[in-house]
């Protein structure tokens, strides 16, 4: 058999095996805190669902054999002393197995079938193939055998509990082959004119050329890139269900969302190589955008949550993301993002500001992206500075947009709201060391050991000077060895796995690195970098990190954290570059390109 290709190898422990555009992958995480001994098919349409379980057999025996897995961006192999088995996607919706040496078992992940749950299975009359039908994703699933032969069949037809599957082994003529497909009521009969050597050259190149175009600056300082970039490719799904757009989804594990916030970081990420996938990551929540300008709390390709929002980053986004963009948007599309955002920014000015208040509230940590953070210990109905950060940003980017559009009067209006609002936060909430939260209610004021208190220094430039650098020194105290701890380590509050209560962030760190070195504090945004990169090269792009020693924590496959990576990444390469003060570089059509 030919040689696995080429491509940063991973485990499948941390990252599930995918293919850009697939809405399943094969991994051994069938749902949060649960892994099994074998490697599933895990669909994640509507919701996550491990379908079918694959057990490698001895062809000899027919047990369960031994086999160490590996795996590429374009192959999957499991390798034993007899053989060996390899598995690679030849469309988003259909992978490739081919095995000699040894066999494979592939059964229903389900064992149970009731009138609304589990796996039924039969042999489909009009083509032989063997076919999975699944109630939890609504979609079948069909086994197509190229080649070796069918060496049990069992639970065909069954109701019930039971075993249902086959088996496939190889014959004398050499190694057997099988296609798996993903469907949704019937297509035509299984074929295909390339041979699996074609289909993982083929797999192998088109994440060559994706990472080409995200990450063309990589080199031997960025060891991680390669990684980050198969992160966000093979997380990426087609249109389906309730996902208008090719999405990037959080993680093919348990975090199959897109969240009104994370999508913005991939959305920068993609930018300067992949622009439309970048526009539509940025666009896809303003797609389910309510009569009220709210933005979904997240979607997914069944589901829709409002119960909650999330931050108004969209605004430093969308300057960013234009930054960043080769070609400027058109105009049809700048006065759509115009109006989206309008509308957006209304929401906060007027669902979330109380009669007569000045400053925005939140109704729960939920809405602010840092669920539990300390600054709402005391009362979840809160006024923070973060928001009220945020929303700034948002309203001088509606402002130069507006101008840009020759709406004068709307760039005018907007102007004063961003001032009114950023007057308000330093009256009502900078004590001159601090940024105090106060509830909406009770109207009581107080502090905490909470990273989310200092993200005003989002504002960068629009800070007044003494106020960023009593900022800066306040941010420089949450830095470990490998990050920015949400928490102060030497609060009673800290909790080493404690979601926003001490582990480091993505999200976090890029937008207070951005802060920081427009508010010109570059030492220490340079620092923040260099450690968060070198956090991501030594344990990955999971969700969060262990502040202290840096384990990677809960989902170990996160995207904004490869594309958090990515920017970082990237704007150091450019720093490197001698006489490039910009941190950018010119675009076809002139325009400065700079990094976040």
């Amino acid at each position: 058999m030919t040689a696995a290709p080429s491509g940063p190898a991973f485990s499948v422990h941390d990252i599930p095996f995918s293919a850009h555009g697939s809405w399943f992958g094969i991994s051994p995480v069938l749902a949060e805190k649960v892994r099994a001994e074998d490697l599933h098919l895990v669909s994640h349409q509507n919701g996550m669902h491990a379908v079918l379980c694959f057990v490698p057999l001895e062809g000899m025996t027919g047990q369960r054999a031994e086999t160490v897995v590996e795996a590429t961006p374009s192959r999957l192999s499991w390798t034993g002393s007899d053989g060996r088995i390899d598995l690679a996607y030849e469309t988003p919706d259909t992978v490739r197995l081919r095995g000699e040496g040894l066999g494979l078992r592939v059964t229903a992940a389900a064992k149970n079938l009731t009138p609304f749950s589990g796996t039924y299975f039969y042999r489909d009359p009009v083509d032989g193939a063997h076919v999975f039908t699944a109630y939890e994703t609504g979609r079948r699933y069909r086994i197509t055998v190229l080649s070796g032969t069918v060496a049990d069949v069992s639970g065909a037809q069954a109701l019930g509990a039971g075993d249902r599957g086959l088996t496939v082994t190889g014959d004398a003529v050499g190694p057997w082959e099988i296609a798996v497909e993903e469907l949704d009521s019937a297509r035509g009969p299984y074929s295909s004119p390339s041979t699996f050597g074609e289909v993982t050259e083929a797999a192998q190149r088109s994440f060559a050329e994706f990472a080409d175009t995200v990450a063309p600056w990589r080199s031997s300082g960025t060891p991680a890139a390669e990684l980050a970039a198969y992160v966000v490719w093979s997380a990426t799904v087609q249109p389906a269900g309730l996902v208008t757009r090719p999405a990037v989804l959080m993680s093919k594990h348990w975090m199959d969302k897109v969240w009104s916030w994370d999508h913005c970081f991939n959305a920068l990420a993609l930018a300067p190589g992949s622009p439309g996938l970048a526009w539509d990551q940025f666009s896809l929540p303003f797609d389910h955008q309510d009569d009220s300008g709210a933005l979904p709390d997240s979607v997914t390709h069944s589901e829709v949550l409002y119960n909650f929002v999330k931050p108004p980053i969209h605004g430093w986004t969308l300057g960013h993301l234009r930054r960043r963009l080769l070609e400027p948007l058109g105009r049809v599309e700048l006065a759509d993002a115009y109006d989206r955002l309008a509308r957006w920014t209304d929401f906060w000015l007027t669902a979330r500001r109380a009669p007569g208040a000045a400053l925005p509230h939140y109704q729960h940590g939920n809405d602010s992206g840092w669920d539990n953070a300390t600054t709402f210990d005391p009362e979840r109905l809160i006024v923070t500075a973060d928001l009220a950060a945020f929303l700034i940003l948002q309203l001088r980017e509606l402002a130069d947009l507006a101008a840009e559009l020759d709406r004068p009067d709307d760039a005018r209006r907007w102007t004063r709201t961003a001032d009114a609002t950023q007057a308000a936060m330093l009256d009502q909430l900078w004590t001159g060391e601090r940024f105090v939260a106060h509830g909406v209610h009770s109207d009581d004021t107080w502090t905490s050991s909470s990273l989310l208190d200092l993200m005003p220094i989002v504002l960068g430039e629009h800070l007044p000077e003494s106020v960023s650098s009593v900022l800066a020194a306040h941010i420089e105290a949450h830095l470990t060895p490998y990050g920015l701890a949400t928490e102060l380590p030497a609060s009673p509050h800290y909790r080493s796995d404690g979601y926003w209560r001490g582990p480091i962030w993505a999200p976090a760190t890029v937008l207070i690195e951005d802060g920081l070195r427009r508010a010109g504090h570059q030492g220490l945004a340079d620092e923040i970098s260099a450690r968060f990169r070198a956090l991501c090269e030594s344990y990955g792009f999971a969700e969060n990190f262990d502040a202290l020693t840096g384990t990677g924590l809960r989902d170990r496959a996160y995207t904004w954290t490869a594309s958090s990576y990515l920017l970082l990444a990237e704007a150091h390469e450019l720093r490197r570059i001698p006489g490039n003060h910009q941190e950018g570089r010119q675009g076809s059509n002139g325009t400065r390109i700079r990094s976040v």
